[in-house]
């Protein structure tokens, strides 16, 4: 057997070698990026209801779950973070991580509640945390009739829905709207001079 055939055989099993020491060094940096990624995870909360505007948050309405948030890692409330008092300045929706911005204190709340009742009854899609109009049908001169309707509130959220039992129940319901403070003395106004109101939901045709 010549040198040089020697040679070229341990340079192939040098080769061989070192390739599997490559693969190996490969695999384990890979398992090394897996771990490094896991440790990237921290607790955050996550809501297990719709929550509206105004509402009070507290432990009984949040999960903590594990999230890997990357450079937004400062935009979501962590568990320690939820102070006592603290209320929705926004809907958060069911499932949604809860987000720093989206949190206020009672005392900075511009919001509050108003109870109406819907002469036209309310859609099926109408819920918790929905998005509508409240328009309204002022009273005439001669007491007996409605006005044109007009729009009295745009764009405000659904607290809750109460549908009365009995024969009209599918023609009126109580709403709670979360509105701001400064359209509550013409809310009021309405309610008081009897003029006729329906809550639409965002974009229906009228």
């Amino acid at each position: 057997m010549s040198t040089s055939s020697h040679q070229r055989r341990a340079f192939r099993g040098d080769a061989r070698f070192y390739a599997g020491i490559a693969l190996v060094a490969l695999s384990v940096g890979g398992v090394w990026t897996l771990l490094s990624s896991a440790d990237g995870t921290r607790p955050a909360l996550q809501s297990t209801r719709t929550i509206v505007p105004g509402e009070s948050i507290s432990a009984d309405d949040v999960a903590v779950v594990e999230v890997d948030l990357g450079t937004l890692d400062d935009d979501y409330l962590q568990p320690d973070e939820l102070a006592e008092g603290a209320v929705a300045d926004r809907t958060v929706e069911a499932g949604e991580l809860l987000p720093a911005g989206a949190i206020a204190t009672s005392d900075d709340r511009r919001s509050t509640t108003v109870v109406v009742e819907s002469s036209t009854g309310l859609p099926k899609s109408i819920g918790p945390g929905s998005t509508v109009e409240v328009w309204q049908a002022p009273v005439l001169e001669d007491g007996r009739r409605h006005d044109v309707p007009r729009l009295l509130l745009g764009d405000v959220v659904v607290g809750s829905v109460v549908v009365p039992e009995g024969v009209l129940a599918e023609e009126t319901a109580e709403v709670e709207l979360v509105i701001e403070r400064s359209d509550v003395a013409d809310v009021l106004a309405a309610i008081t001079g009897g003029a006729a109101l329906s809550v639409v939901p965002v974009g229906a045709d009228r």
